[in-house]
């Protein structure tokens, strides 16, 4: 493979729907179990796995093809994933191109909503996990690290973080656009992780004051209830709870629904006059489809929250070119870089032995 064995493969939001996604999503206990497959691979000389939900992605350096697609036939028997259906969908690039497309992802520039800054940091905790696992080596090292001061250029020297760019700013002015204002609204958090913390600051920002906070660890639900200035409810009584809330925030990580049809519209039933606004951010999806076919009932899950975020595209088209060429012009210092040690991998030999090549 020479130089273009580094490679990324993977699916993300371009070519992959949420449904799909939802299958990929891989738990923190199933990608712990595959990282220790992966380091099985022989020609797998390293790798890193990024796990969003927008994209599952393998940056690695393989000596032949047969590593890659041994990467992508573990990772789809692991999912129970058609390998077929997958290589549909996959993203698949070599080389310099990988070399770019990670220092766009890291940047913002790749997400589906443009400019975003969340997976800047899920690429770092990425690369950590990768490093403390040990599957990374001087390539990877080198193009992730110089991939973090790539994406902080694009944020230093562009506008492209100006603006409302992310999902709970969007939830907010739907929620704004449903019940025309927040101060009486009951807004209640399922999940008690970073997403969802976000989501309640923002809408709390605007005006929101009833917040309840109810996580599977009824502790952290506390925690977090503290924090925010709420109160905490025991998970299990969500589905009786439902009609008491005009707000649900869903960003659980359960590995499926954990909103039924039959609880929103026996919630519905109580409540019938006044809206019911759901905001899925979680993948797997917490909220049943169906459930948005329920009168007076709105349901916007990651998809169609980006769609609705990329009317603001259009205004950072300049700084999105902008962004991308500072990229391209680091991309290629950096793959003339590290293009002989991707080689030397390949070919077996030590590539902390190889001589640099220019400066990146």
């Amino acid at each position: 493979m020479s130089a273009d064995g580094l490679f990324v493969i993977g699916a993300n939001h371009h070519r992959a729907p949420i449904e799909v996604r939802e299958k990929l999503a891989i738990t923190a206990d199933n990608a712990a179990a595959l990282r220790t497959e992966l380091t099985q691979i022989a020609g797998l000389k390293e790798f890193a796995v990024l796990s969003t939900c927008n994209r599952i992605e393998f940056y690695g350096v393989g000596s032949d093809a047969t590593a890659v697609a041994l990467v992508t036939a573990a990772f789809c028997a692991r999912q129970n994933f058609a390998t077929i259906e997958f290589e549909k969908i996959r993203l698949s690039l070599r080389g310099r191109e990988a070399v770019q497309h990670l220092l766009e992802v890291a940047a913002g520039l790749d997400s589906q909503l443009i400019g975003e800054t969340e997976i800047f940091g899920q690429v770092k905790e990425a690369y950590a996990a990768a490093q403390s696992s040990g599957s990374t080596g001087p390539v990877l090292n080198r193009v992730f690290q110089k991939g973090f001061q790539a994406a902080k250029a694009v944020r230093t020297n562009t506008a492209i973080t100006a603006g409302q760019v992310s999902i709970a700013n969007v939830a907010v002015d739907l929620a704004l656009n449903i019940f025309g204002g927040l101060q009486e609204a009951r807004i209640l958090l399922l999940g008690a992780g970073e997403i969802g913390e976000k989501t309640a600051k923002a809408f709390q920002s605007r005006g929101a004051a009833a917040l309840t906070v109810a996580s599977r660890r009824f502790e952290r639900a506390m925690e977090l209830a503290t924090l925010l200035g709420g109160s905490a409810m025991p998970f299990e009584q969500r589905d009786a709870r439902f009609s008491e809330f005009d707000v649900i925030v869903c960003a659980t990580s359960a590995p499926g629904t954990v909103v039924s049809l039959a609880a929103v519209a026996a919630a519905m039933h109580r409540r019938p006059a006044r809206p019911l606004f759901f905001i899925d951010q979680a993948l797997p999806r917490d909220v049943e489809p169906a459930v948005a076919e329920l009168e007076n009932v709105y349901v916007y899950n990651l998809d169609d929250l980006a769609k609705i975020a990329e009317e603001n595209r259009a205004a950072r088209a300049a700084e999105l070119a902008k962004g991308r060429a500072i990229i391209a012009e680091k991309a290629e210092a950096l793959w003339r870089h590290v293009a002989p040690q991707v080689e030397a991998l390949a070919n077996g030999v030590n590539a902390s032995s190889v001589p640099r090549a220019d400066p990146a």
